[in-house]
């Protein structure tokens, strides 16, 4: 469920070749203009396009303005539109922008102009909007506000939906207005803000990187809140969570056309990932991309799910080798944690290459994102199994490894035990076959003293290298 300022974005557009005789002004020579959802509609365009079945809550004008926005949001997002109030007395928020171009040159904006009644609404609307957003949480997943504090969420408004959330178990994600009081939010799940918005609210600056984790933390403790996003445009964003979360998780550099809609797009791809049940994490790493790819564009477009796996896809491994040096890959993991990305290490001789072994990578990989699978040296596994092994020589190995989907990294290791490369990789989950007790796995305290788990992978019957081996001798004796 969406509660929100609807808007009604009205463009003009013409050519702009000549001053007007009457005064120093240009004269604009009407070509073409548009009508587009602005404010809350904005992000309901993006939520739907991303898949979400929405359903709007707020208000508009008995006028032609509020006509065009149901209209709009019926035919091209055929979202629920029975939880818009009409506010008799009251116009729709609408800007009008009178843009020109001339000598072929981009259209630029002349002039804006506003039509709305920011005071606040009534109590008869108060209590019209609060019914019908009890209506909706009970089939609500999340329920995201969009405050642009054009008069609909009062303070005492916005209180009574967080309440009515958190009694129907339903998590609530705020994009919160440049308001003087920033307590109206206390209790939500989560606020997301950017840097200016961020300052306000806590009274703290934000100058340089050291200023993230205590503006961030300020917000949780002050408002009680379970998580606080703050944006930085291309420095990516800032994670706190209640849980001890504190990371920032950069994007990567973009060609900026048009910051317009960035934030709305954010706000809707943490509420598409959390209703979808994403860590927070991973649902502000997905935000980062889709309000990346949001700036790229001209307008308010809204990014389709294809966009952001196209654009996944592009910021994985970026080597087309997955063989690496360890400091390669200490570089490249980094990269990836950035991101938001759980890393996964396993590690073994894998010798002769079998099913068993096939099923183990795809069990591994489907534990976090990225894969990391170090190999041990020649040396070591003769060290290990006496010298008659490996069967397979190490370059061999390695090549045959490379070409399974489920690896991102493959690194060799010389010592006996993987312990050196576990202090320094730090791997969220650390994978062995469930041939192990978890209290046997090598380096199973290491991992989980700073915060990762162990998974054991289940066995493919009858599927190993010892088992494949004495099949190999069996038929050789008996041809």
């Amino acid at each position: 469920m969406l509660v929100g300022d609807l808007m009604l974005d009205h463009y003009i557009f013409g050519s702009a070749e000549r001053l007007s005789p009457e005064a120093p002004v240009p004269v604009l020579h009407y070509e073409r203009e548009e009508y587009r959802l602005g404010g809350a509609g904005s992000v309901l365009a993006d939520l739907a396009v991303l898949g979400a079945d929405v359903r709007m809550v707020g208000i508009l004008g008995a006028d032609d303005a509020g006509r065009r926005v149901r209209e709009k949001i019926s035919r091209d997002y055929g979202a629920d539109l029975s939880g818009i109030v009409e506010a008799p007395g009251r116009p729709t928020v609408t800007k009008l922008r009178l843009l020109g171009s001339a000598q072929h040159r981009l259209a630029q904006q002349m002039i804006r102009l506003d039509r709305e009644d920011s005071g606040a609404i009534d109590e008869t609307t108060s209590r019209q909007v609060l019914d019908q957003a009890a209506a909706g949480l009970e089939t609500a997943d999340i329920l995201c506000i969009e405050d642009y504090n054009k008069g609909l969420l009062t303070p005492a408004v916005m209180q009574r939906l967080i309440e009515m959330a958190k009694a129907a178990g339903v998590a609530v994600i705020i994009d919160p207005a440049h308001v003087a009081d920033y307590r109206k939010y206390a209790g939500a799940t989560a606020l997301k803000l950017n840097r200016t918005e961020a300052a306000l609210a806590t009274g703290l600056a934000l100058r340089s990187e050291e200023d993230y984790r205590p503006v961030a933390e300020r917000l949780l403790e002050k408002l009680g809140l379970e998580a606080a996003i703050v944006t930085l445009n291309e420095e990516g964003a800032y994670l706190a969570t209640r849980q001890g979360e504190r990371r920032r998780l950069t994007t990567r550099p973009r060609q900026v056309s048009d910051a317009t809609g960035a934030g709305d797009m954010v706000l809707a791809m943490l509420c598409v990932a959390r209703a979808a049940g994403a860590s927070w994490t991973d649902a502000v790493a997905l935000a980062n991309i889709a309000g990346g790819l949001e700036v790229e564009k001209l307008g308010c477009v809204p990014i389709t799910p294809r966009e952001i796996i196209r654009d996944l896809v592009a910021e994985g491994p970026q080597r087309q080798a997955k063989q690496c040096s360890l400091d390669e890959l200490l570089a490249e993991l980094k990269r990836q944690r950035a991101m938001g990305r759980k890393i996964v290490f396993t590690n073994g001789c894998f010798d002769l290459i079998h099913l068993g072994h096939v099923e183990y990578f795809r069990f591994a990989k489907r534990q976090g994102d990225i894969l990391v699978v170090a190999v041990n040296t020649d040396r070591s596994i003769k060290q290990l199994k006496g010298p008659k092994r490996p069967i397979i020589a190490e370059q061999d190995r390695l090549a045959v490894l490379e070409e399974l989907e489920s690896i991102d990294y493959l690194v060799t290791f010389d010592d006996d035990k993987p312990l050196r490369l576990l202090e320094l990789i730090r791997p969220d989950v650390l994978v062995k076959g469930a041939d192990y007790a978890k209290e046997e796995v090598v380096g199973w305290e290491l991992v989980e003293s700073f915060g990762g788990r162990v998974a054991l992978a289940p066995l493919v019957h009858g599927r190993s290298t010892s088992s494949l081996i004495e099949k190999i001798l069996e038929a050789y004796k008996d041809g």
